[in-house]
C-alpha cells in the first residue's frame, strides 16, 4: 500500500471515529468472503443487510405460533391480529406521512396494481399514464398492462418522457413540456423517487404541484427512495406511493412491501377499489357479513392477513431506524459518504472512472451510478474483479457499476477499501 492510500485509510478512520452513527454498523450482520474477511457491502440498494436483533423479532414469533397456536392471533405484547399495525408509526416517519395514511401489505407490484385500481380512472379523453422512458421493467408492465385492462392501446396511451439514453436524466423540463402538452389527456403519472439505474432524485413535490395544477393524479414506485431519503408526502399532497422493504429498509428478500394513501383519498369510503377481507371495518369484520365497509385509512386498501415473520423481520429494521432518529441523521451522513467517495474517485482515476448520478448531492440518494474504464481492463470485467476481490456492488447492463454506501450500516473505511481495491484492478495486480 502505497503512502496515498495509507493516507486515504487514516482519513477515513478519523471520519468514522467522528460519526455519530458507527456504533450502528455493529447492528447488522457483515457478510464475510470465502478467507473470512469482511466484505466491502455496497450494495444495499437490493438488498439491505440483516440486523442482528431480527432473529430475536421473528424467532419470538415462531415461539408463540408453537406455544399457544392460533392464541396468537390476539395474546402476547404483539398479537398477530393487528401486528401491521405496530410499524405504522415509524413507516409513517421515514415518509412524512401521518398514520392513516400507511400500510405495509403485499408486495411493490402488486401494491401498484392495487393503486392503479383505484387511482387510474380513464375517461373520456383523459387515458394516457405518464411515466419516465427508462422506467424500471416491472413498473412499464404494470403500466401496460392496466392500459389494456381498461381497454386502451399503450401506443396510444403510455406516454414517455425522458431521453432514450439510460445514461440520461429525467429533467423536470421534459416532464413539465409532456405535461403542458398533453394535460387534457393524462390521467395518471407514475414516477420514482429515486431512479434505480443512475441513482437520481427526483423533485416529488415540484412535480407533484405540476401534476395537481393540472388536475393530474400523482403516484411514486420508492423502491430506491424509501429510507434513503427523506420524504414529506403528506405535505406535499401526493396521491399515493409504493414501495418494497428489502433494500434500504433492510427487512429480507421478497420481505412485505408498503403504501401510501394521502388522507384525503384514504378518508373516502366511496373511493373504487379491489376489496378484502382484511381491509373491511375492524369493529365489525367478525360478523362476517357481505356488505364491505372500508377502513377510512389505507388499510382499507388491504385483503387479507399478511405474514408475520415478514412483518417481525420490518419491525426490527424500522427500531434500528427509530434509534438512530430516523431519515435527518441518516441523510446527514449518506451526503458525506457519497461526497467523500466522489470526491476521492475524481481524486484517484481522473478521467477513468465517471459518475452519471447528478452531482449535487440533493439530487441523488446514497447511490453513485459509474462508469469505469481502465486502459487494460473495462466494464463489467472491472465488476467481476471487484467481485473477486470481496467488494459487493452491482452491475447494470450496459455499462454502470453502481456502489450504494447505506448509512446504517457502512462506514467510511468501507468507501476507502472499494477506492484500494479499485487503485489494484486499475494497476493490473
Amino acid at each position: 500500500m502505497n503512502e496515498t492510500n495509507s493516507e486515504l485509510l487514516v482519513e477515513a478512520r478519523k471520519l468514522d471515529a467522528a460519526d455519530p452513527l458507527a456504533s450502528f454498523r455493529q447492528r447488522f450482520h457483515l457478510p464475510t468472503s470465502k478467507d473470512g474477511s469482511t466484505e466491502v457491502y455496497l450494495v444495499g440498494n437490493s438488498l439491505g443487510l440483516q440486523p442482528i436483533r431480527t432473529a430475536g423479532y421473528v424467532q419470538e414469533e415462531l415461539e408463540k405460533w408453537r406455544q399457544i397456536g392460533v392464541r396468537g392471533h390476539f395474546e402476547s405484547e404483539f398479537p398477530w391480529m393487528p401486528y401491521h399495525e405496530f410499524l405504522t408509526e415509524s413507516m409513517a416517519r421515514i415518509v412524512g406521512a401521518v398514520n392513516e395514511e400507511v400500510v405495509m401489505m403485499n408486495s411493490l407490484s402488486a401494491n401498484l396494481h392495487f393503486m392503479m385500481a383505484t387511482f387510474y380512472r380513464p375517461e373520456g379523453k383523459r387515458r394516457k399514464i405518464l411515466i419516465e422512458n427508462h422506467a424500471f421493467p416491472s413498473d412499464h408492465f404494470a403500466v401496460e398492462s392496466q392500459i389494456k385492462f381498461h381497454g386502451g392501446d399503450p401506443q396510444t396511451d403510455l406516454l414517455l418522457v425522458g431521453s432514450e439514453d439510460a445514461n440520461q436524466l429525467v429533467e423536470f423540463d421534459a416532464i413539465e413540456q409532456a405535461v403542458q402538452e398533453n394535460s387534457d389527456q393524462i390521467a395518471l403519472i407514475l414516477l420514482p423517487g429515486v431512479q434505480y439505474y443512475t441513482g437520481q432524485r427526483l423533485d416529488m413535490q415540484r412535480i407533484t404541484e405540476l401534476a395537481h395544477r393540472h388536475g393530474i393524479v400523482i403516484g411514486y414506485d420508492l423502491a430506491h427512495a424509501v429510507g434513503n431519503v427523506p420524504m414529506d408526502f403528506h405535505d406535499w399532497d401526493v396521491d399515493f406511493a409504493v414501495w418494497c422493504s428489502y433494500k434500504y429498509l433492510n427487512s429480507g428478500p421478497g420481505s412485505v412491501g408498503g403504501c401510501f394513501v394521502h388522507q384525503r383519498h384514504a378518508t373516502d369510503t366511496e373511493k373504487i377499489r379491489f376489496s378484502g377481507w382484511w381491509g373491511h371495518d375492524k369493529q365489525t369484520r367478525f360478523l362476517m357479513k357481505n356488505e364491505f365497509r372500508p377502513i377510512p385509512t389505507a388499510e382499507g386498501w388491504q385483503l387479507s392477513n399478511p405474514p408475520i415473520l415478514s412483518l417481525a423481520a420490518i419491525r426490527a429494521s424500522l427500531d434500528e431506524f427509530s434509534e438512530a432518529g430516523f431519515m435527518e441523521p441518516l441523510r446527514n451522513k449518506s451526503l458525506h459518504l457519497t461526497s467523500f467517495l466522489e470526491d476521492h474517485l475524481q481524486r484517484e482515476f481522473a478521467n477513468e472512472v465517471s459518475s452519471i448520478t447528478p452531482k449535487d448531492a440533493e439530487d441523488r440518494g446514497c447511490q453513485l451510478s459509474l462508469r469505469i474504464s481502465f486502459e487494460s481492463i473495462v466494464g463489467k470485467d472491472i465488476h467481476q474483479r471487484l467481485e473477486e476481490a470481496g467488494v459487493r456492488c452491482d452491475w447494470r447492463e450496459p455499462d454502470v457499476i453502481r456502489v450504494a454506501p447505506a448509512p446504517l450500516y457502512n462506514s467510511f473505511e468501507d468507501v476507502a477499501r472499494f477506492i484500494l481495491i479499485l487503485k489494484q484492478i486499475q494497476s493490473g495486480k
